[in-house]
């Protein structure tokens, strides 16, 4: 509660507003304001009444909504139970702690350790929960990270999802599976055995990078697990490493009995990886494959493709565009020594799509061509041997992505020097414009339809999507990736997993109440909502108010059972 507290400065007195709130079990001041002398005091008082005199305003609304979800939760409680209370950990945030207001902050805005105090300074936590802020600094980070081992990490990640699971459970017994990576801006000297180079998914190879596994829930897009890899690891490889515990959490969701279909990309489809499903009774999955490896399938006349029922088909065929509907063709065959349905799709706009891009290529290649010709029949310095040559055409079309073989080219010795002609491989053309916006799946879900095939394939982006949010630079914000010990590195990617998974909990409560905005949105407008400390003449302690809520943070606040009313945040009544 806010109380006036005096000081003597030189004999004399002086003024403040104090807030006091209990912080680990103890009065601890969490907010001071400076009134003044008596003399200035007096002034104050005797001004025009209803006008304050000072106020004071702090980000409210986010912190919030993110301190109401994870109250579901317990975080900073299931740590503190894992975690052994080091010496110090009587003085300021205990361990979980630590974890919690990181949390929080990647809820809300992203940024570094060192930044917090500051960040948090100008937000109403202490009137959420009561922290020492001076104390978030990010030696102290450090130091409390460091007591908790990888093993206990990895617990606390696990119950901490199972918590979440718990709270929505989900109700498909399909699973999304998939891989992507985090570069840092980790020196090559730093020992680490995480941060490793590899094919960067941002084009930043020369950088070291950390991977990142992930498997959510297809229908409520929760994470249910996750697993922090190698940079230099193969998908194909981190997922045969950690496939007994993705069946172990899609078991804890369904049952031990309960028939179960996890969905991957063709970068996972490893014979050792099929022959691993295939030995669990249980476990089905859909898997996309290579058109390269597959010709026969992919030359397939397209009058034998039929539309699928997709939520995107439908509103195509409402705006009466039904040549550009997702087409699919259903067959069987061999692969991983077995008979599998297989499916092949046809996206007439991502076709289209790719034909302008591999036109624009070959207009380059041309020109290149065109060039290379000259410099030959010219005899130019450089371009007399036809090793050479071919070798730098051959370079030309893997710059460009492009096969080598769309054109035919001829270098040959007439006698007074090297000449080249080029002309296009109509064949070769013609079968790999063929391949544009053809997709292949590969199941062993031969009872289900093709619409529930392709609609389970597609449905990848529900992980994808999870990736694309923890690379944004707002919210969650785990790139770049800026600790420098593995121990560090997996809790900060705790902490951002742990982040989404509460922001996937606010967007699945606002769905149900109606509203269609994601977490990002809801944060941005709830960063808006504030809370004010104002100090009114006559008034010996100030009154905090909330700010009136405009009508998109009305329907936030409703969504979670609450509202604004007279400055006071009040829970509606059932």
């Amino acid at each position: 509660m806010a109380h006036l507290h005096k000081k003597m400065k030189n004999g004399r007195p002086y003024y403040y507003v104090r807030e006091i709130a209990r912080v680990k079990g103890k009065p601890t001041v969490i907010n001071q304001v400076y009134l003044g002398s008596p003399e200035r005091m007096l002034g104050m008082a005797t001004k025009s009444p209803g006008l304050p005199e000072k106020i004071q305003a702090s980000e409210f609304g986010s912190l919030w909504l993110a301190h109401l979800v994870e109250q579901e939760i317990g975080l900073a409680d299931l740590i503190n139970e894992l975690v052994p209370a080091g010496k110090d950990d009587n003085d300021g945030p205990s361990v979980g702690e630590y974890f919690l207001y990181a949390v929080y902050n990647r809820m809300v805005d992203a940024c570094s350790k060192r930044a917090l105090p500051a960040w948090y300074k100008h937000t109403a936590i202490q009137h959420i929960r009561p922290v020492d802020i001076q104390a978030l600094t990010s030696q102290m980070y450090w130091t409390k990270w460091q007591q908790v081992s990888a093993s206990q990490l990895q617990l606390i990640a696990t119950k901490f999802l199972q918590r979440v699971a718990k709270l929505e459970p989900p109700s498909s017994d399909c699973f999304m599976f998939d891989t992507t990576n985090y570069y840092t801006f980790m020196a090559s000297h730093t020992p680490s055995e995480l941060a490793q180079r590899g094919k960067n998914k941002e084009g930043r190879n020369w950088l070291r990078q950390i991977g990142v596994a992930l498997l959510v829930c297809r229908d409520k897009r929760i994470p249910l697990f996750y697993r922090e890899y190698e940079g230099n690891r193969h998908d194909s490889k981190v997922f045969l490493q950690v496939m007994d515990e993705i069946f172990a959490s899609m078991r804890d969701i369904v049952g031990k009995n309960a028939r179960m279909t996890v969905v991957f990309d063709k970068g996972m489809n490893a014979d050792e990886n099929i022959g691993l499903i295939d030995a669990n009774e249980q476990i089905h999955f859909i898997t996309t494959y290579s058109p390269y490896y597959a010709e026969e399938l992919v030359h397939v006349n397209l009058s034998k493709f039929e539309p699928v029922d997709t939520r995107k088909n439908r509103k195509l065929h409402e705006y009466e565009r039904d040549e550009d509907r997702l087409a699919a063709w259903r067959t069987t065959g061999e692969y991983w020594n077995r008979e599998r349905t297989v499916v092949v799709t046809y996206n007439p706009i991502t076709a289209t799509r790719q034909r302008l891009s591999f036109e624009k290529k070959m207009l380059k290649l041309q020109e290149i061509l065109y060039d290379f010709q000259a410099k030959v029949n010219q005899h130019a310095v450089h371009w007399r041997n036809k090793a050479q040559i071919l070798t730098r055409y051959n370079d030309a079309c893997a710059q460009l992505h492009v096969a080598s073989d769309l054109y035919t080219v001829e270098v040959y010795d007439n006698g007074k020097g090297l000449r080249m002609n080029f002309r296009k491989n109509h064949y070769r053309l013609s079968r790999y414009i063929d391949r544009f916006g053809k997709n292949i799946i590969i199941t062993d879900n031969a009872d289900w339809t093709t619409d529930e095939i392709v609609n389970a394939s597609l449905d990848r982006w529900t992980v994808e999507d999870g990736f694309r949010q923890s690379k944004n630079d707002d919210l969650v914000a785990m790139m770049p990736i800026r600790h420098w010990t593995d121990s560090k590195i997996k809790c900060h990617i705790f902490t951002c997993i742990a982040a989404y998974a509460l922001l996937r909990l606010i967007e699945i409560r606002m769905s149900r109440a109606g509203l269609t905005l994601t977490a990002q949105e809801a944060m941005k407008q709830m960063r808006q909502l504030h809370s004010c400390l104002m100090w009114l003449p006559g008034r010996k302690t100030p009154e905090r108010m909330l700010e009136e809520p405009d009508e998109e943070q009305s329907q936030i606040l409703r969504a979670f059972g609450w509202k604004i009313k007279n400055g006071v945040l009040q829970e509606l009544q059932p």
